[in-house]
């Protein structure tokens, strides 16, 4: 036993320090991350604090991973001290870099943060502040794996390149896709002309209509009116024709369309939609005060077509916005379908006539 500790004695020491600091640090790291998240709790209650603890996760597999290739040197020849001294500088560097690459833009998001809670409290537009964000969060990453890159002889020529300024752009269209870049540009335009900003209520196509929550590099977030979330890539925004209602005035003309039959009274159908519009809580009176001088009616009713089966009559009532004038032209609906079915307006549904010929030979019998 005196032999083996007389023989060995400098690598158990060894070892045992190595234990010993990796103990030290997961119980070091556990304690500071516990206190970072209690002290961002206190100043940030109502956010998540996912990175902190990502951070804390890769800290102790950084030195669980580190204590182990310490402890292997008492294992290996010295000929090979400088191949695991190697090992060890690198997982360090990368390990480093990935820690101070997520608490950059941790900081950064939460510099932005601040910002966009500010411009929104002033009534400001905080729209270009969160595109910022999003891309500034991407710059920190994509610097970190330039940096993370550089400790990997055989991938150092291509970070240098990156790194070289004209190389970025290069790099970015080689590995990006054509779709992804699409995006990108898409909401790089998004940001520079403003055809909506976030809060407005948009419609993209009639089942993408909602209000913009979110604009990012690659998408744009609207929740429709069943509180979903729908996510569009930027590239089909800017191929679409968008409708913005609250660009510029929130106020909407809706159009009241329906079709009577040809046998049903016009006047007496134009007259019960009028009164309906007019009764309508929703309704509102845009006249000019020239508009009121010239005896314009508050709602205007005109037969628009004359169908194969059906007379189109058609109502031109206002409403404050796009919320209130989708419910006034549901509930419409419904009010002038009964005013018609009590006062015998009948509302036709489409049909065909249909003429046989008789067979030439057929014609001949006869």
């Amino acid at each position: 036993m005196i032999n083996f500790w007389n023989t060995y004695r400098e690598s158990i020491i060894y070892g045992l320090i190595v234990v010993g600091l990796v103990l030290l640090l997961l119980i070091a790291t556990k304690y500071l991350i516990r206190w970072l998240i209690g002290k961002a709790k206190k100043k940030y209650p109502n956010d998540e604090h996912h990175r902190i603890s990502l951070v804390g996760r890769i800290l102790k597999i950084l030195w669980v991973v580190l204590g182990l290739i310490a402890f292997s040197l008492v294992f290996i020849s010295e000929d090979k001290y400088d191949i695991a001294k190697q090992n060890f500088e690198l997982i360090l560097y990368v390990g480093f870099v990935l820690i101070f690459t997520i608490i950059g833009a941790s900081i950064v998001e939460a510099l932005f943060a601040r910002t966009i809670k500010k411009t929104a409290a002033s009534g400001g537009d905080p729209t270009s502040y969160k595109f910022l964000r999003y891309l500034s969060v991407f710059g920190v990453y994509f610097i970190g794996a330039i940096l993370a890159t550089l400790a990997f002889p055989a991938l150092r020529g291509i970070a240098q390149t990156a790194l070289g300024g004209a190389g970025i752009l290069a790099l970015v269209i080689g590995v990006a896709s054509q779709e992804a870049l699409a995006n990108l540009i898409g909401g790089v335009f998004i940001i520079a002309f403003k055809p909506f900003r976030v809060g407005d209520v948009i419609k993209i196509t009639e089942d993408l209509v909602g209000t913009v929550t979110d604009i990012t590099l690659r998408h744009t977030i609207i929740r429709n009116y069943q509180n979903k979330m729908i996510v569009i890539p930027n590239a089909i925004i800017n191929k679409e024709k968008v409708t913005n209602y609250d660009l510029d005035e929130k106020k909407i003309c809706q159009w009241i369309e329906i079709g009577i039959s040809y046998d049903s009274d016009i006047d007496l159908a134009k007259k019960i939609m009028k009164e309906e519009c007019e009764a309508h809580p929703n309704l509102f009176d845009n006249r000019s005060n020239q508009d009121l001088r010239n005896g314009v009616p508050l709602v205007i009713v005109r037969v628009t077509n004359l169908g194969d089966s059906s007379i189109t009559i058609r109502a031109w009532a206002w409403a404050w916005d796009y919320a209130s004038a989708f419910v006034m032209k549901c509930e419409l609906y419904e009010s002038i379908k009964k005013r018609f079915d009590a006062e015998g307006v009948e509302i036709p549904f489409p049909h065909r006539t249909l003429v046989f010929k008789k067979d030439k030979n057929e014609l001949k019998d006869d």
